[in-house]
């Protein structure tokens, strides 16, 4: 996040001095690439506030970075929840400006202790959930890049029909 800082959103701000070049250079990465990913702890049941912060900047730009990009969400966490409070919350504002959240979000309950002396997961069958998460996710990605109609059974998926009209991602 160090990358992106940027001061708190006010619009009154941006129109005197711009937009940060923090929330720039996410613009940037997120115009370079098809996909995103998001690992975020759960901060009070929602997402950390620096990151919605730098959600805000972003969603100033034209067009819209967000949309249209895929998107995979995880977090980790000592709770039995994993973090994943934080990150339905998360998905709102994403999903808003146009990205595509993938279903399957990753959540890690008690990471504290989910890592063996490896390094890696300890239990086997999370560890191949949390697998097949990731090529479920890249598997869709290229899809959606290669294959447009993949890109329009995915809106079909989410029951959104594209209309002009009420699109407010653009």
């Amino acid at each position: 996040m160090s990358d992106f800082d940027s001061r708190s959103y006010n619009q009154d701000a941006q129109t005197k001095d711009g937009i940060p070049p923090g929330a720039e250079q996410l613009r940037r990465r997120l115009e370079a690439n098809d996909a995103f990913v998001i690992a975020s702890p759960e901060y009070n049941g929602s997402m950390p506030g620096l990151l919605k912060n730098l959600i805000d900047w972003v969603s100033r730009f034209r067009p819209q970075p967000f949309n249209g990009k895929q998107a995979l969400l995880m977090s980790a966490s000592p709770s039995m929840v994993g973090g994943n409070r934080g990150l339905w919350a998360l998905r709102v504002p994403l999903e808003h400006l146009g990205a595509r959240v993938y279903p399957d979000m990753f959540s890690l309950a008690q990471a504290h202790q989910a890592f063996g002396a490896n390094g890696a997961l300890a239990d086997g069958k999370l560890s191949e959930r949390f697998e097949q998460t990731i090529a479920g996710f890249m598997d869709l990605a290229e899809a959606v890049k290669n294959y447009p109609c993949a890109k329009a059974a995915w809106t079909e998926f989410l029951g959104e029909q594209p209309n002009p009209l009420t699109d407010r991602v653009e």
